[in-house]
């Protein structure tokens, strides 16, 4: 099956990237992007999948198939959006998927390089969404995270996401728009 992102996007972040670090930038990701955003997919799951018996082809075959599948959904469910790629010094390092109705921002994913994480980056990404979606005015930012995913769940609840409910694997996660740091 070919992968594709749509040729609909959505259109209410602003031009100006202001807030992020140096060297950092974000544009919407293009078809030749995939590749990289398939490893990139791969690397998120390697953690998960380490203690997975099954030989390199079949653990390979398992996560084309399910990011093809997740690709798939998100283009499909979430339209119009913002697929964007995530570069710092023109290289790219993560992806950063919103989707935007009339009352609020859905911070579909977002995912770094193992190599980058660590450095701020994604608090940055998550407040410049906060900031963009205060501008436009949004009144609120959800997100889903995984149960399990710690290090995330931090990280948003020092940018103000509040536990809406809990499925028992993930966590819906909502910051209202009142205030901006």
């Amino acid at each position: 099956m070919a992968l594709a992102f749509p040729s609909l996007r959505a259109a209410w972040l602003p031009a100006t990237r202001d807030g992020l670090p140096a060297g950092v930038s974000v544009r919407e990701a293009q078809d030749g992007d995939l590749p990289f955003l398939q490893r990139l997919y791969a690397e998120s799951r390697a953690a998960e999948l380490a203690s997975v018996p099954w030989p390199d082809a079949l653990r390979q075959a398992f996560l084309d198939n399910q990011f093809a599948l997740q690709h798939l959904h998100y283009t499909r469910h979430y339209q119009p959006a913002h697929y964007l790629l995530v570069e710092q010094a023109g290289q790219p390092i993560g992806r950063l998927y919103l989707h935007c109705d009339e009352h609020e921002a859905t911070l579909i994913d977002i995912a770094l390089l193992d190599a980058v994480r660590g450095r701020g980056i994604g608090s940055a990404l998550v407040r410049w969404v906060q900031r963009a979606a205060h501008a436009v005015p949004l009144h609120s930012v959800v997100l889903h995270v995984a149960w399990e995913n710690l290090a995330a769940r931090k990280l948003y609840e020092r940018l103000a996401f509040h536990t809406e409910s809990d499925t028992g694997s993930h966590l819906r996660m909502r910051w209202v728009a009142t205030a901006v740091s």
